[in-house]
């Protein structure tokens, strides 16, 4: 190893461990097919707001080991730095959801190249081409059923061209560059985050404050649920563990003739005022219903008809 390699290897040591101390939160993200020019776009997009920085897996693995006894909480980093991948370190203040959407921002559409792995499956839509008859042979050598529409050819139906990691053949490409179909798009994708110890998947980011409340609340019950039922106390369920035992002496001294304290008291008092609560709505709803009857005056009797025939049959 050359004096040069050693030094290199020694500032990106200090460089990555430096990182590692002053920033808590990272975005660990891949970087396959991202060229030198593409990167720097990249990192001029994310100066003063976060730094990235990419490297050999083993040295960034040495690196970690190295430092974790100062913070062992980035072992937990240790089985994801695995493929190309690089770090994007952030601020305990970061929005964390900005910068995703500002590398979402930065993935360019990227034509597919001859001999390259596809990333996904690419299918080559029906309809019409604007190419002129005389390039059928594009078509043909992929058996591709095409027609003639207008002096142009057309697609008779979709075709699975490429399917996901197959490698692109010259073919392939040359067909798709002709129908000018950039089907392949290359940029930093967030693989996973690190916060403070913790990794998660990208897609957390994406869920808005009130469904995290919900969701820790939901935990938080669960945890409660747990720990009475088990009778092992825990932070969730001591106060409910509190209010039980409030319920029981109350009522063991209200069942005590002539004690009171307190906690009798105040019990007493409420029970008094919810019973009169409904005691003096019952008049005020009365005098409510009363109203309408009163000022609707029985109606006077019809007067009866005379019946000329008394019940009696005309021939009886």
């Amino acid at each position: 190893m050359s004096g040069g390699d050693s030094e290199r290897k020694q500032a990106y040591f200090g460089k990555l461990i430096k990182l590692l101390e002053e920033f808590p939160k990272i975005l660990i993200v891949g970087a396959d097919n991202v060229g030198s020019t593409h990167m720097q776009k990249i990192r001029i997009a994310l100066r003063g707001k976060a730094v990235l920085l990419m490297g050999k897996n083993t040295m960034i693995r040495k690196a970690i080991r190295g430092h974790i006894q100062n913070d062992p909480n980035l072992e937990t980093l240790l089985p994801h730095i695995r493929g190309n991948i690089g770090f994007v370190f952030c601020s305990k203040d970061s929005d964390l959801g900005s910068i995703k959407k500002l590398l979402t921002e930065n993935i360019v559409s990227a034509p597919a190249r001859a001999g390259a792995l596809s990333p996904c499956n690419v299918v080559v839509p029906a309809g019409n081409t604007g190419l002129e008859p005389t390039q059928t042979s594009f078509f043909q050598a992929l058996n591709i059923l095409t027609k003639i529409t207008r002096g142009q050819i057309e697609i008779t139906n979709d075709v699975p061209l490429i399917k996901e990691g197959d490698k692109v053949g010259a073919s392939e490409a040359n067909l798709l560059a002709k129908l000018n179909i950039k089907p392949f798009s290359y940029g930093l994708k967030m693989l996973n985050v690190y916060d403070c110890g913790s990794v998660y998947a990208p897609h957390i980011l994406d869920l808005g404050g009130d469904v995290l409340l919900k969701k820790f609340s939901a935990g938080i019950r669960n945890i409660a649920a747990v720990s009475l039922a088990t009778g092992i106390p825990t932070l969730a369920s001591v106060p409910h563990s509190i209010v039980n035992g409030y319920k029981k002496v109350a009522a063991v001294a209200l069942e005590i003739p002539g004690y009171e304290s307190d906690i009798t008291k105040k019990l007493q008092a409420a029970s008094a005022a919810s019973a009169a609560a409904p005691a003096k709505a019952a008049p005020a709803a009365d005098a409510k219903a009363a109203a309408p009857a009163a000022k609707k005056k029985d109606p006077e009797p019809e007067p009866e008809e005379e019946d000329g025939e008394m019940g009696f049959g005309l021939f009886d």
